[in-house]
């Protein structure tokens, strides 16, 4: 029986290059022979636990090899994968296992506690510790014979929960299409090479660690370096070790390794791509990258189309610094006004994008569903703006918009002039309630550590980079700002806090 899906990857890779190392965990070596022997046998001790074709499969754990066999695994049983994220509470996870109705849940031993806390009352039938001697025999004792389950490019391959930021999370369908074709345009745009070593230090249950950067590496035949959690100081020593080629990460992981004190003297002269989402890139961090002879390369995308749309390459780091860039190859992306009708050039509007890689819907919430698609086209909800050469930036998203005496304020392009002081290390902008304008701008800052900006200061150095009605009329310094589990500003409790008059 043909199957087309991610759980085919490891035999079709293992058919190629069998010898060569598909993954890094510690001293751990694993062949891509070895991964699809591997996940063949945990597919086949899953079928013998009951499992079958469009179950769930829930996984609970930091990055590891066997996130990435249960991920195949299902793949090859046609069952969904659901990668849960380790920094939810129980009853976070309690409620994604329920609402995802999951029949199985593997998981690390050091989140023993937090499986058993979430296993009453969820519906879970079989629960699975991995990385341990229980599992290795499990492993050993089941067949090695291929797995009989068709499987297409339209079967439901990966439910993954967004951030919710606003609410409770929703679980977004990606289909084994969804993230093939992500992955090829990741191969074509990024333009990988078969030799790749990539450190996958961004948490795989989160769509850029493990859609943007590791199954694409798996997809050329690359290997990736598994770490449990980011340090930059051990990312220093991992480039050196494993020589390292392929990073990816947030704005914020690239400016912690570049503050460490072995910054300077590091060898970083494996590093061939970085790549950089969630937020644009700062200019004065781009610099610093730049004097080590490293460029970024920035990208924007969304759980929902799994997850890459714009990208942003290095030749154009520079030149278009706080651009997204433009669509990926297979990727079709418009910025419109509320009735989709394309906007000018330098004109706000909504992001809007369709392609294979865009999911088909939000697990068991068709109205949900239908609310965010329109003629086919996914409706983000972030506003952009589109420049003469196609390039797009990313303002903000639409429900942040201030209105000030009829101007529209976009609190990310505040937030970016902000964060060019040297004594801010975070912030937010949102807006409160002001007799004249109706609303007005107020900013949030978390300074660096050791410093003590005056909020004065902190607005003058807004003068020459902002129209006088963007910059904000007040500013709060705090010791941290609210974030949800995945590292995204929970910006309706910083209105909470600090949003009044």
């Amino acid at each position: 029986m043909r199957n087309d899906g991610l759980g085919s990857w490891p035999a079709r890779r293992a058919r190629k290059t069998p010898h060569r190392t598909a993954l890094i965990h510690r001293s751990t070596a694993v062949s891509y022979a070895e991964l699809h022997e591997r996940t063949t046998r945990l597919a086949h001790a899953l079928r013998a636990a009951g499992l079958r074709r469009g179950d769930r499969i829930a996984y609970l754990g930091p990055n590891h090899p066997s996130f990435l066999e249960t991920l195949f695994a299902a793949g090859l049983l046609g069952a969904a994968f659901v990668p849960l994220n380790t920094r939810l509470t129980a009853p976070e996870l309690a409620h994604q296992i329920a609402d995802s109705g999951a029949a199985a849940l593997l998981h690390s031993p050091t989140c023993t506690p937090l499986a058993d806390a979430v296993r009453a009352g969820t519906g879970l039938r079989t629960v699975l510790a991995t990385d341990g001697r229980a599992y290795e025999d499990l492993l050993a004792a089941a067949s090695t014979a291929p797995v009989d389950e068709p499987v297409s490019h339209d079967d439901l391959a990966l439910i993954m929960y967004t951030s919710g930021t606003t609410g409770r999370p929703k679980g977004a369908m990606l289909t084994h299409g969804n993230l093939t074709w992500n992955a090829v345009n990741v191969l074509v745009d990024v333009d990988l090479s078969a030799d790749e070593t990539a450190l996958v230090s961004a948490p795989l249950f989160h769509t850029a660690g493990l859609n943007m950067l590791t199954l694409p590496v798996l997809l050329k035949g690359g290997r990736c370096v598994l770490v449990e959690s980011f340090d930059p100081g051990d990312t220093l020593d991992l480039v050196e070790a494993h020589r390292v080629s392929f990073m990816f990460g947030v704005p914020t992981m690239f400016d912690l390794i570049a503050r460490h004190p072995r910054w300077a003297a590091a060898d970083l002269s494996s590093l061939r791509i970085l790549n950089c989402g969630g937020s644009p890139v700062p200019t004065p961090l781009i610099a610093t990258y730049q004097a080590r002879g490293l460029s970024f390369r920035q990208g924007y995308g969304m759980t929902e189309a799994a997850p890459g749309t714009l990208f942003l390459d290095a030749e154009h780091a520079v030149t278009k610094a706080g651009s997204a860039g433009v669509p990926h190859f297979f990727s079709d992306v418009r910025v419109v006004r509320p009735d989709l009708s394309p906007v000018d050039v330098g004109e706000t509007g909504e992001v809007v994008v369709r392609g294979p890689h865009v999911m088909p819907g939000y697990w068991g919430r068709p109205e949900e569903t239908t609310a965010v698609f329109t003629d086919g086209w996914f409706r983000s909800g972030d506003a952009a703006r589109i420049d003469a050469d196609g390039y797009l930036t990313i303002v903000d998203r639409i429900k942040d918009v201030i209105i000030s005496g009829g101007e529209n304020i976009y609190p990310a392009e505040v937030e970016n002039a902000l964060l060019a002081h040297p004594d801010v290390a975070e912030c937010a902008v949102i807006g409160v309630p002001d007799e004249k304008w109706v609303e007005v701008p107020r900013a949030v800052v978390v300074p660096h550590q050791g410093t003590a900006p005056h909020p004065d200061d902190l607005l003058a150095s807004l003068s020459d980079r902002l129209a006088k009605y963007k910059i904000p009329k007040s500013v709060v310094l705090v010791a941290e700002l609210p974030r949800n589990s995945s590292g995204k500003l929970l910006k309706h409790q910083v209105r909470s806090a600090h949003g009044t008059a």
